[in-house]
């Protein structure tokens, strides 16, 4: 799996997920789980979605 998330977008899946997790465990729906997929691609550094749709917020390496 090739990182597809960088930068923002990795900071903010992450920041989303906690809160919609948090969200979920004080009594919240319980669509609110769904902050586990975010949490989760923004601490991989990828997404499949990303893939499917050959998006990359990645920044380019130098060589």
């Amino acid at each position: 799996m090739k990182a597809n998330v960088g930068g923002i977008d990795k900071i903010l899946r992450i920041v989303v997920g906690i809160a919609l997790i948090a969200w979920a465990l004080m009594g919240g729906p319980v669509w609110a789980w769904i902050g586990v997929v975010p949490l989760a691609t923004g601490l991989m550094g990828w997404c499949p979605a990303y893939t499917l749709l050959g998006m990359n917020t990645c920044p380019l390496k130098k060589q």
